[in-house]
C-alpha cells in the first residue's frame, strides 16, 4: 500500500513539473527563452531545438535576439518563428533574428489566460487518472486478499489527500500564472 503511495505521488510530481514547463511557453508579455524550447528546426536533416543551435539573449525586457552559429540557419529558424503560434513576427538582419515581444492587448491577455485554465484542467485531468490507477490497483490487492477492507478504506482516503493536495497546488499555479498575466 505504501508503494502505491509513494508511486502516485512521484507520477502526480511529474505531472505538476509537465504543467509548469506548459506555462513557461505562455508568454507574459516578457521576452522570455523558454517561448522557444518547443520550436525545432532542421538542421542537417534533423529536427534540433533552436536553443541547441543558436545562443539566445534577452537584451532588453521585451526583445529576445538568436544568433545561429551556422549563419546559414538564419531563414530556416525564421520560417519556424513564422508558422509557430508565437504571434511574433521576427526580423532579421543576416546574423541575427529579433523577436520584438509587443505589450500585451486586454484581448490577448483573457485568451492567454484561457489558455492557461486549459493546460491546468489538463493536468487536473491527469491527476484524476492517476488517482483512478491508483484505487484499482488498492481493489486488486482487497480482491487478491493482500488487503483487508479497512485498510482498503484507509488507502482511499489517503490517496484522496494525495490528490487534493496535488489539485491545490495545480489551483495556485493557475491563479499565479493568470495574475502575472492580467497585471503586465
Amino acid at each position: 500500500m505504501k508503494q502505491i503511495l509513494n508511486e502516485l505521488e512521484r507520477k502526480m510530481k511529474k505531472t505538476i513539473e509537465s504543467y509548469e514547463n506548459e506555462l513557461s511557453g505562455v508568454r507574459a508579455g516578457r521576452a522570455n527563452p523558454q517561448v522557444l524550447d518547443k520550436l525545432t528546426v532542421d538542421y542537417y536533416g534533423t529536427e534540433t531545438p533552436i536553443k541547441q543551435v543558436a545562443s539566445i539573449s534577452v537584451p532588453e525586457a521585451r526583445l529576445l535576439v538568436i544568433q545561429p552559429w551556422d549563419i546559414s540557419l538564419i531563414k530556416p529558424i525564421e520560417k519556424v518563428l513564422l508558422k509557430s503560434d508565437l504571434g511574433i513576427t521576427p526580423s532579421n538582419d543576416g546574423k541575427v533574428i529579433r523577436l520584438p515581444f509587443p505589450a500585451l492587448t486586454e484581448d490577448r491577455r483573457k485568451e492567454l489566460v484561457k489558455v492557461v485554465k486549459g493546460y491546468s484542467e489538463n493536468a487536473k485531468v491527469s491527476i484524476r487518472n492517476l488517482r483512478r490507477e491508483s484505487l484499482e490497483k488498492l481493489k486488486k490487492m482487497l480482491k487478491d486478499k493482500e488487503i483487508s477492507e479497512d485498510e482498503l478504506a484507509q488507502a482511499e482516503e489517503n490517496v484522496q489527500k494525495v490528490v487534493d493536495k496535488f489539485t491545490k497546488e495545480i489551483e495556485e499555479i493557475t491563479k499565479k500564472k493568470e495574475k502575472e498575466l492580467m497585471e503586465i
